[in-house]
C-alpha cells in the first residue's frame, strides 16, 4: 500500500475542511473508486457539504480535477484490498481525525470486487481464488468493522452500502469464488444489521444487488473462454441486446436508494425492486 504526498495533503485538507465548516459535513467512503461504478458514485457525490474518500488500486486524475474545481474535498488512496487489514486500520485512523459531533452523517460503500478467472473451480489458480475472496469478502468485512468502531459514538446517521450481486443469491457455474464472496457479503450484512439494530443510533446496512452494469467485469465475463465458462454466451447476449445499464444510471439509482428514509429496513435488497 502506497501513500503519495498528494494523498497525505488531501487527507489533511479533508479533516481541516471538516473542522473549519460552519455546517456539518457528510462523509462518504467508496472502494473501487477509480473506475466503473465506483467512479460514477464518487462523481455524483461531488456535492457541496460532502467530504469523500476513494480507495482503489489506482487513482483517477479526472475525478480529482472535478473535485478540486467543485471545491469538494476528495482523498484518493492507492491501496490493494487483497491485503485489507492495513487499509482498514488506516481508515480507522482517518475517521479519528474528524469530530464526530460535527459530522452530519457517514457512509461506507463497499463497491470493490474481483470476478477472478471465469472457469470451473478446479481450473482457477489458487492465488486467483485467494485474491477474489480477500478483495470481495474479507476487505468489506474488515472495512465495515473499522468504520463501525470508529463512528460508533457519532451523533449523525451512519450507513453501509455493500454492492452485492444476484450471484450471491443464485449460483452460477464458472464463478464459485465470486458467488461465495457475494453470498458471504449478504450474510454478514444480515448479522451486522441485527447487531446494529440493538444499539442506540445503530448503523443501517444493506447488501444491494445492482443489476447488470456495463463495466470491465462484464467485459471479462463475455470475453471468457466459453469452454471453461458455461454462461459466457448469456453475458455476450446481454451486451449485444443492450440490456446492460450504464455505470452512471446505476450509481444514480443506488444513491437514491441510499438516501431513502427506509434504507436499512431490509438488509438484503435488489436495485430492480421498488
Amino acid at each position: 500500500m502506497r501513500t503519495t504526498l498528494r494523498e497525505a495533503d488531501n487527507a489533511g485538507r479533508g479533516c481541516a475542511y471538516a473542522r473549519g465548516m460552519t455546517t456539518s459535513p457528510s462523509l462518504y467512503i467508496v472502494t473501487g473508486s477509480s473506475r466503473g461504478l465506483g467512479a460514477a458514485l464518487v462523481e455524483q457525490l461531488l456535492q457541496p457539504g460532502h467530504v469523500l474518500l476513494g480507495i482503489a488500486r489506482g487513482s483517477n486524475p479526472a475525478l480529482q480535477a472535478a473535485a478540486d474545481a467543485a471545491g469538494v474535498p476528495l482523498t484518493q488512496w492507492t491501496a490493494d484490498l487483497a491485503d485489507p487489514q492495513p487499509v482498514a486500520e488506516r481508515l480507522a485512523a482517518w475517521l479519528a481525525g474528524f469530530d464526530g459531533a460535527r459530522v452530519a452523517g457517514a457512509t461506507l460503500v463497499n463497491n470493490a470486487g474481483v470476478v477472478g478467472l471465469p472457469a470451473t473451480l478446479g481450473q482457477v489458480p489458487l492465488p486467483t481464488l485467494t485474491l477474489a475472496m480477500r478483495a470481495g469478502l474479507e476487505a468489506p468485512l474488515l472495512l465495515t468493522g473499522a468504520f463501525l468502531a470508529a463512528t460508533g459514538s457519532w451523533a449523525g446517521p451512519r450507513r453501509v452500502l455493500n454492492i452485492s450481486s444476484g450471484l450471491g443469491r443464485r449460483a452460477m457455474a464458472g464463478s464459485a469464488a465470486y458467488c461465495a464472496a457475494k453470498a458471504g457479503m449478504d450474510h454478514f450484512s444480515r448479522a451486522v444489521a441485527l447487531e446494529e439494530a440493538a444499539r442506540p443510533n445503530g448503523a443501517r446496512i444493506v447488501s444491494m444487488a445492482p443489476g447488470v452494469i456495463d463495466t470491465d467485469m462484464q467485459a471479462e465475463l463475455r470475453g471468457a473462454d466459453a469452454g471453461a465458462f458455461p454462461e459466457q454466451a448469456r453475458f455476450a447476449a446481454l451486451h449485444a441486446q443492450g440490456q446492460l445499464s450504464s455505470a452512471a444510471d446505476c450509481a444514480r439509482a443506488l444513491l437514491a436508494r441510499l438516501h431513502r428514509a427506509d434504507f436499512g429496513h431490509e438488509p438484503i435488497a435488489d436495485i430492480r425492486d421498488a
